[in-house]
This record gives C-alpha cells, structure tokens and sequence, in this order.
C-alpha cells in the first residue's frame, strides 16, 4: 500500500493536487432523490465543475452468506460500489460506476475501499475533477498480499493502477507490492 500512496504523492507534488472545488460531503438523507445505496455508505463527495453538478458515492456490501453456496454457510461474499453522478434538474445521469467484489469465499475475504485514500483533484487545471478512489481485495487464509487497485476517472475517462499491497512474512522477506499502469494512464496527460 506505501507504494500506492507513493505514486499518488509523486502525482500530487508535481501537480498541485488541491481541488480548485467547493466540495461537500452530504450523508444518505442529503443525496439526490432517485440514488438507491447497495450496502452502507463509505464516502461521498459533492461539487461542480464544468460538467455540472457531481455526486459521488462508496459504499460496501461487508460480509454475507453466498447465495450461490446456500447449503455450506462457511462461504461468503464482499463487494464495494462507487457512483459518479450527474445531477440535472431533477433527473440523475450516471457517467460511471466501480463495482468489484470477492465471491464463494471460504477463508479470510476484503473487499474494501482505503480509508483517506479518496480524493477529488484539478491536476491538470481543466475545471473537471479528477476521482481518485483505492481498494483492495482478497480471499485468503494465509498472509499473502492483496489485490490493490487505484482507479482514476476523469469525466467518464478511466485510468487504473492495479497491482498488490506489500506483506512482511519474515525478517527479511517481502511478498507482494508490484503494480502496474493500465495503457490510459501510460498515454495521459
């Protein structure tokens, strides 16, 4: 996971990563009529920018019994959700959405958003927002790494940086920690 942040730094020092936007963060009983939540509420985000009015929305499911393995209740699943909207007048647009998940497991299972790692920038100074989000996921019964993942989006751009967090198993031994940048983030500005 330091390396994530490390990137996200690198990116902040060169870019000036203060959101040039009024960003507000509004509980369930202040989203926009018509956002129907799966699972409970993360982190939300509300501004303007030259696309109009935002909303963003995380949420997580946390653990439930698989539906799929009903008669073995060893068995569970975990998803996360993220939502960016577009709200015009009283109608909502959605202009993308996360979903990722760990299913049928067994062991140990995450699938959870970072806590502080959501962030809403201008790096590029365009007057459109840039959304961070970062998660990982797992299913495992030992202490090997996570799936890790930081997804940008820039209006209904994508831009990933997926890899693994990095582990300690013994004094001098690590597992884990490499990523790489999917071919839009190669290629961005």
């Amino acid at each position: 996971m330091k390396y994530f942040f490390v990137v996200l730094i690198f990116l902040c020092a060169r870019y000036n990563c203060i959101a040039q936007f009024q960003i507000t963060k509004p509980d369930s009983t202040a989203l926009p009529k018509g956002i129907i939540l799966k699972g409970h509420l993360v982190n939300t985000a509300r501004w303007s920018d030259s696309l109009g009015d935002n909303v963003v929305i995380l949420t997580e499911t946390g653990e439930y019994q698989s539906p799929t393995m009903k008669d073995d209740d060893s068995y569970r699943d975990e998803e996360l959700y993220g939502y960016h909207y577009l709200v015009q007048r009283d109608s909502l647009k959605i202009l993308w959405k996360v979903y990722d998940f760990i299913k049928e497991c067994p062991v140990d299972l995450k699938a959870n958003f970072i806590k502080n790692a959501f962030s809403v920038t201008d790096l590029n100074h365009d007057g459109q927002a840039e959304i961070w989000l970062m998660y990982k996921t797992v299913c495992h019964g030992d202490v090997s790494p996570s799936t890790m993942k930081i997804i940008m989006y820039e209006g209904s751009q994508k831009f990933a940086l997926r890899g693994t967090n990095r582990v300690k198993v013994s004094a001098n031994k690590f597992l884990g920690g490499e990523y790489f940048f999917d071919d839009s983030f190669k290629t961005s500005p």
